[in-house]
């Protein structure tokens, strides 16, 4: 975190957000509004309340996104440093989050399926891979309008591009693959598998199609 001009140093600003997100984990504002004065982080980074202005939390986090790819890689690392952690188990899943104001500045914000029930809202879709540990390997932020199904084949990319190939199995709701993604998944020089949900009737074409079946819901590879 390069010094700036600023009367607090943007790394002092990043230390309040890691400790508050480790401690007791919630919004800047909240961070900003109740937790800065319930704690002691003003004597531990011996600096006063401007260290949680709001403003300066929010401008924090878009100085630390542009370092987003090199922080997942290095905290991966730690990871499997730390717990052994081998990262074969994936799963991938998206949400939506919706917003009540016009959203001019956001040209992401736009109407789409709202899993809120919201569709009279713009919203953005947001897609993450997890391990079963609940680490996170990648997240993209994404149009409202996206559809699940367009997303896979980018994210297996992204986890391929960014940590080498490997023998992973991939856990996903059956709305995010398609038949032909699938395909993909299965090409030997891939050596990906997956856990995916399917109807019981494609499941009986899959098991004669030689996919492997566990009972009446599940297709794995």
């Amino acid at each position: 975190m390069p010094e700036a001009r600023e009367a607090v140093s943007w790394e002092k600003v990043l230390r309040l957000l890691v400790v508050n997100r480790l401690l007791d984990p919630g919004s800047e504002f909240r961070l900003h509004r109740q937790w800065f004065v319930d704690s002691a982080m003003d004597e531990l980074l011996e600096t006063d309340f401007a260290v949680a202005e709001k403003d300066r939390l929010y401008r924090c986090l878009d100085r630390v996104l542009k370092h987003k790819q090199d922080l997942f890689v290095w905290l991966k690392q730690k990871w499997a440093d730390l717990f052994h952690a081998d990262f074969e188990v994936l799963l991938y899943d998206l949400t939506s989050t919706y917003f009540e104001g016009e959203m001019e500045q956001n040209p992401k914000a736009k109407r789409g399926y709202s899993r809120d029930k919201r569709p009279d809202c713009l919203q953005l879709v947001i897609a993450l891979v997890v391990t079963p540990d609940g680490f996170p390997l990648a997240y993209e932020v994404m149009n409202g309008n996206t559809s699940d199904r367009t997303t896979l084949r980018g994210f297996l990319k992204k986890i391929e591009d960014t940590y080498g190939k490997a023998r992973r199995v991939w856990v996903m709701d059956r709305g995010i693959p398609s038949e032909a993604m699938l395909k993909e998944m299965r090409e030997p020089e891939r050596q990906t598998f997956y856990l995916v949900a399917h109807p019981k009737a494609e499941s009986i074409s899959m098991k004669k199609s030689g996919w492997i079946c566990r009972g009446k819901k599940f297709a794995t590879r």
